[in-house]
């Protein structure tokens, strides 16, 4: 490590387009002077002079240096970077920098560590800033207690700054089966604070924070987001005054008393993830080669995938199971998964959570006979579990009330029937490894989709908040039993959508995106998921005609177009579905099953129009040589005749042929010109920026448009 003592150092991270430059000067923490495009070669001390403001009006002498991780002593009166005390007592640090390094590992990320001391208040902090080799920004803290009293910790804080050019934010809201409901404002002086205290990411996460310029859009306007890694509480926040342009923040949100460190003893902070691009698709981006670079990724085809959840609900039965997975091989499923029921006395969603013993009444000879049958037909077997959850009209709980999330005095609500299990007691946890390894090892299982159905109230473990330990206990869970099953996929469902993180994602293969599958929901929420989620990693199915969430009625057109982006699978019992249904469900799944390859590796793309009604999406492969789009008319549009549409992304100074995709090639009006197998050969410039006319369809309609290069 370099001694951080002597004067000008900046530190000079550059990836992929990126520039992330560190100023150590001082001894002080470290403070980000730039973060966004690549400014070229520095001089350090030229370059601190230039980004040096003017000392004017700060509430000290001088100037206010607002670090990674801002401290009051150095003037800054934002929120700050760390709060805690020992009883009172050294609750202000001021830290100094012993000493930093700088290391590039194999995959290219760049890593700055920083130690840092506060002699007076007897701590000790690691800072960790990565920039990957996709321009990914990354940060994590260790905050270590080096004296004997107890120091509890409130809260710990890493931010990241934005330029005064960056007016407008955009973040996210939701709830069951509408997640990720984009939200608009100014980024005006104060803090704008996300705080989510669910037990779990939420549906109404911030999810990713989103500074920009004004009018940003998917393809314009530079923009800097941030992303709080972490399935538990957490918050977000930005955050502007007069003596900064302003920052965006994240962390871990802790209840009084959740963290006391003894001495030795140490905190590790989630990591918060900055990324910053020219459009949400160029920020998007960045995420998507991050997460497909990484080792674990799943490398192989995603198989299409039968749940049998809205198929069946509780109702098992091996000869209508058998019969469903027949269906399903014969339409081109690759995958079968049992859901909810098929365990203890769970007939309904009252009772037998945490009894993972296959249900002796309803499988007499066990799962066997059902996964030969699957196996038999080609197909993978997949199994629901909810291991984090448990009944109270369960065995388990009769056995081991001591084993639930609670405060002393009383158990929480219940929520879906269901309470808590608590991982952080050995026994439990011990418990429900042994019940996930017993059955991966007994039944020929490819998939667990691991479910979250509720919110974490009360969520105490021996008298204090238990919140931070459930979540690592889960994280830990999921790690063993993983290198137990290094073969098994793991889908990461929470009602839906409310635990879809980058955390979680670190040990899963799949989101489950909204129990939602209304094809129009749809639309909105693998829209947005896919900001921080490439598609392969969504999981997202054809319903039945009639949606279960909503009442909605669908053609299978728009369903199945709206499930190809994405990890495609079917909710829906096929035993209903006449021959010509079945047929065109076939025909949707063999598209699926050709342009997998291209969407599951492409660039993610989205056009921005002036009509709210018409959405175009689409991928196009990374050398620029394929694209597949799709036009979806969302709701009646103002507009007659419609205003052309733009196909985003593709290589201006290729020609490329321009064609409907077949199924997705039916339209409702008078056809184009252009729409036929022939199509056009224009060129990308035109494509991209001009545009071409669209098909008239009727409202909840999709065409699929293919483009190749000549």
């Amino acid at each position: 490590m370099t001694d951080s003592a002597t004067p000008d150092i900046l530190v000079h991270l550059r990836a992929a387009g990126v520039s992330v430059v560190v100023d150590l000067t001082g001894g002080t923490l470290p403070r980000i002077l730039h973060w966004g495009g690549d400014v070229g070669d520095l001089e350090p001390g030229e370059a601190r002079r230039a980004w040096r403001p003017v000392a004017h009006g700060y509430p000290v002498d001088g100037q206010v240096e607002v670090a990674v991780l801002p401290q009051e002593s150095a003037g800054f009166l934002g929120t700050p970077g760390l709060v805690g005390s020992r009883d009172g007592q050294d609750f202000s640090t001021r830290f100094v920098v012993r000493a930093h390094d700088v290391a590039t590992e194999e995959d290219g990320t760049q890593r700055l560590t920083v130690e840092a001391v506060d002699d007076a208040a007897r701590l000790g902090l690691t800072l960790v800033l990565e920039l990957t080799a996709q321009g990914l920004v990354r940060q994590r803290a260790v905050l270590t207690n080096e004296a004997d009293e107890v120091y509890g910790l409130d809260g710990l804080l890493l931010t990241m700054p934005v330029p005064a050019a960056a007016t407008e934010l955009l973040d996210f809201s939701g709830k069951w089966a509408r997640e990720r409901s984009p939200q608009r404002t100014a980024f005006t002086h104060g803090t704008r604070l996300r705080e989510n205290r669910r037990g779990r990411t939420g549906y109404d996460s911030a999810f990713v924070l989103v500074a920009g310029t004004p009018g940003f859009g998917h393809r314009g306007g530079e923009v800097w987001g941030l992303h709080t890694a972490w399935s538990g509480n957490h918050r977000s926040l930005a955050e502007r005054s007069h003596y900064h342009s302003g920052l965006l923040g994240g962390g871990e949100l802790l209840g009084s008393g959740e963290v006391r460190l003894a001495r030795g003893q140490s905190y590790t902070s989630p990591w918060v993830y900055g990324s910053w691009g020219v459009g949400l698709d160029a920020l998007a981006g960045r995420f998507h080669a991050w997460l497909r670079a990484r080792p674990q990724h799943p490398r192989s085809p995603r198989p299409v995938t039968l749940n049998t959840w809205e198929a069946v609900y509780f109702q098992h039965d091996l000869g209508r199971l058998t019969a469903l997975a027949d269906a399903a091989a014969a339409v081109g499923a690759e995958r079968f998964v049992l859901d909810d029921g098929w365990f203890g006395d769970r007939r309904d969603d009252t009772r037998a959570l945490g009894d993972w013993y296959v249900s002796a009444d309803v499988w007499p000879d066990g799962l066997h006979p059902l996964v030969a049958h699957v196996t038999g037909l080609g197909l993978q077997f997949g199994l629901w579990v909810e291991p984090e959850m448990v009944n109270a009209d369960s065995d388990l709980a009769r056995a081991h009330p001591d084993w639930m999330l609670r405060v002393p005095s009383r158990l929480p609500r219940e929520a879906r029937h269901q309470q808590v299990l608590d991982l952080a007691v050995p026994e439990a946890y011990a418990y429900i490894l042994e019940r996930l390894d017993a059955l991966l090892t007994e039944y020929a299982i490819g998939y667990l989709k691991w479910d979250h159905n509720r919110d974490l109230v009360d969520a105490g473990h021996g008298g204090a908040p238990g919140v931070h330990g459930q979540t690592l206990a889960v994280y830990r869970l999921l790690d063993e039993l993983r290198a137990l099953h290094p073969g098994v996929e793991i889908e990461s469902c929470s009602s839906g959508g409310a635990r879809v993180d980058l955390e979680i994602l670190q040990r899963t293969d799949r989101v489950w995106a909204s129990d939602c599958i209304d094809a129009l929901e749809r639309q909105q929420i693998q829209r947005w998921t896919n900001l921080l989620v490439p598609l392969e990693l969504i999981g997202a199915h054809v319903g039945s005609g009639t949606a279960h969430s909503t009442g909605r009625r669908h053609a299978l057109s728009f369903r199945a177009a709206t499930a190809l982006f994405g990890h495609l699978g079917i909710e829906w019992d096929l035993q209903e579905a006449d021959e010509a249904q079945r047929a065109e469900l076939a025909a949707w799944v063999a598209l699926y099953k050709d342009v997998r390859p291209l969407l599951h590796s492409g660039v993610s793309v989205h056009a921005d129009l002036a009509d709210p009604a018409v959405a175009v999406h689409g991928v196009v492969a990374q050398d620029g040589s394929d694209a597949l789009f799709a036009i979806a008319l969302t709701a009646s549009s103002a507009s007659g005749p419609a205003d052309r549409v733009t196909l985003p992304g593709l290589d201006p100074d290729v020609t490329y042929h321009v064609r409907p995709q077949a199924p997705g090639d039916g339209v409702d009006g008078p056809e184009l010109a252009w729409w036929t197998p022939e199509g056009l050969r224009l060129p990308g410039r035109l494509l991209s920026g001009a545009g071409l006319e669209a098909p008239r369809q009727l409202p909840e309609r999709i065409a699929l448009v293919r483009a190749t290069r000549v």
